[in-house]
């Protein structure tokens, strides 16, 4: 396994001047690299490990992240059929690898960026009842840009804690500081 860190497409390293929904497919793209390379960092026992059994493992979160995404982003304001099954994203248990994982949340985010793209002013104002919230579009797109962030968070920890060497550090340009 190639244990050293990529270099990180950040979305403040792309450039300013961009508009919100720009810098939120920036956000996803960065925290999609992050999840990419921990999953290539790990193996499928740790990538399916739970501290403990209220908790989840990183394989349940990338699977989360992939149907909140779709349903938030894709189908939510793109208008793709789908039809979510949250419950058995979190007591998924060894159902793909990690080479499978790895290649299942990458179009995920490719379409979410087509569709932030796609977006007018006018339908980020249209309201949406999406997972029994009624929320506008420039709250969903806020919503799925902060719920990956908050997610690979826990990715990005959970992978240092059972990698265990350096092979996971993002930011090494900041050592110094």
């Amino acid at each position: 396994m190639n244990h050293r860190p990529p270099r990180l497409r950040t979305a403040l390293s792309q450039g300013a001047g961009v508009d919100l929904l720009e810098l939120s497919a920036r956000y996803l793209e960065e925290y999609l690299d992050k999840i990419d390379h921990c999953l290539a960092t790990l193996d499928d026992e740790q990538i399916w490990w739970r501290p403990n059994p209220e908790s989840n493992s990183i394989g349940n979160l990338v699977l989360h992240l992939e149907g909140n995404l779709t349903q938030w982003l894709l189908s939510g304001l793109g208008g793709q059929a789908f039809t979510r099954h949250r419950s058995e994203e979190f007591r998924a248990d060894r159902t793909r690898t990690g080479a499978e994982l790895r290649r299942a949340l990458p179009p995920v985010v490719e379409g979410c960026r087509a569709v932030l793209e796609g977006l007018t002013e006018a339908e980020l104002a249209v309201e949406h009842d999406i997972q029994g919230y009624r929320i506008d579009g420039l709250g969903i797109v806020v919503h799925a840009v902060e719920h990956m962030s908050y997610h690979t968070g826990q990715i990005v920890a959970f992978a240092k804690l059972l990698e265990g060497g350096g092979a996971i550090d993002f930011y090494p340009q900041h050592a110094a500081e």
